[in-house]
């Protein structure tokens, strides 16, 4: 049985990635994803671009933030495993098509559970390699 707390849980407020190229990182986010920039910090090295209802937080590893969480994201020292976005409809030809035309590979492809249940799913990486799962729902 869960524990009691004095709250209830919203939803996913914002996941936060930490890069050492930010130009690119806001590229794939903003071109390939559609996240329109929401925010920007940059005497902290921070943007902050909308996803939905949550945002996602790009951090310069050479900026104030970035400098106090250590070294860079890399293929041996992850922070994250992936984010999951909602993304409707899922027409997955089209999915595959736009992928295609920005250069991104897809990783992996099936059907999921989720927040909103079984849903087909797209894994794709972002250019400093964090995994995207893309999924619709039934």
């Amino acid at each position: 049985m869960p524990a009691q707390v004095p709250f209830t849980l919203a939803g996913l407020d914002h996941v936060v990635f930490r890069t050492a190229d930010t130009a690119r990182m806001l590229g794939f986010y903003q071109d390939v994803l559609g996240c329109p920039v929401e925010r920007r910090q940059d005497e902290l090295g921070l943007v902050q671009l909308r996803a939905g209802r949550s945002l996602i937080d790009l951090v310069d590893v050479a900026g104030p933030l970035g400098r106090a969480g250590g070294a860079a994201p890399g293929a041996e020292g992850r922070n994250v495993d992936h984010i999951c976005l909602g993304i409707r409809p899922f027409d997955e030809a089209g999915l595959r098509a736009h992928l295609e035309r920005h250069g991104i590979a897809i990783v992996a492809a099936g059907s999921r559970y989720g927040a909103e249940g079984e849903g087909q799913a797209i894994y794709i990486r972002d250019p400093d390699g964090n995994a995207i799962e893309l999924k619709g729902a039934e």
